[in-house]
């Protein structure tokens, strides 16, 4: 049976614990996740395995960023399930607080407001308190684990771009490290909500990304951008997706582009489809 990591649930507990590791010199890793695991969240796990001496998971269902209307008391908990499969994965620590109020205790009253890229007009347009509560959240969790790097997938590209213009703008001691986005085979990204699709709608989802890949082939041919992003969009509405955004930005600042002599080309979408939101993006 793999070894069961240590659970720490209040802030000095989980210090306590690190602080052992540093005076042995060893360094540390953090995987941010709101828990319900996919291998996509593991193979973030093993990057930080390979790239330091041990692994510090959190797991926390962030209110801070779940607007009223969205699915925070509904968000799949599955903790028990989350922590045997950090177990295979030899993570050494679960930072699990017992209860809202250890990350956002009575009084709480300091927020960070990102600008930059988290107001590039993509997931902010949709989801406006979005990016206050993720850098607030994950600037808490930088202090409280004090990791020499943390590492994030790129599906949720937006945030991981936001995450990395704070650690910097900061100055805090620390490496983000961003990797591919993990894929079903028929190419889905794989995500924690993927469960509410249901059959049908789980057969048609991967149209995104299929999509998504198409466009960045025919721009990279050096068709006009605004031509392929309109035929994409089309097709993606056909395929019965409430389009929020299909959009070409510059992979860094997320500013837009108008053609592939503007920088790096990200091409990103958010979608619903019934009742489930699905976001991608791919390189060009």
């Amino acid at each position: 049976m793999a070894r069961r990591p240590k659970i720490a649930k209040t802030v000095a507990a989980l210090r306590r614990q690190v602080a052992r590791w540093r005076n042995e010199g060893e360094t540390v890793a953090l995987v941010p996740t709101m828990g319900a695991l996919h291998e996509g969240h593991l193979a973030l796990v093993r990057l930080g395995r390979r790239r330091a001496d041990r692994v510090v998971v959190s797991i926390f269902v962030n209110p801070a960023q779940f607007a009223p209307s969205e699915d925070f008391s509904t968000y799949p908990r599955t903790f028990d399930t989350d922590v045997a499969a950090l177990a295979e994965e030899k993570a050494d620590l679960v930072w699990a607080p017992e209860n809202v109020s250890v990350m956002y205790p009575e009084g709480f009253a300091t927020r960070i407001v990102p600008e930059g890229p988290a107001t590039a007009g993509l997931e902010d347009a949709f989801r406006p308190d979005f990016f206050k509560g993720v850098a607030t959240v994950v600037a808490k969790l930088f202090t409280q684990v004090a990791p020499n790097l943390a590492v994030f997938g790129e599906k949720d590209y937006q945030q991981l771009r936001v995450v990395t213009r704070m650690a910097r703008d900061l100055d805090l001691p620390l490496k983000v490290i961003g990797i591919k986005t993990v894929r079903e085979p028929d190419g889905l990204a794989m995500s924690s909500r993927n469960v509410y699709l249901t059959p049908d709608e789980r057969a048609v989802a991967p149209t995104l990304y299929r999509v998504l890949t198409l466009c960045a082939e025919k721009i990279a041919k050096g068709r006009p951008i605004a031509t392929i992003l309109s035929e994409g969009r089309e097709v993606i509405e056909r395929g019965g997706f409430a389009l929020e955004y299909l959009e070409a930005r510059h992979a860094e600042t997320l500013a837009p582009v108008r053609s592939i002599k503007d920088g790096p080309v990200r091409l990103l979408v958010a979608a619903k489809l019934g009742k489930t939101r699905l976001i991608d993006n791919v390189g060009v």
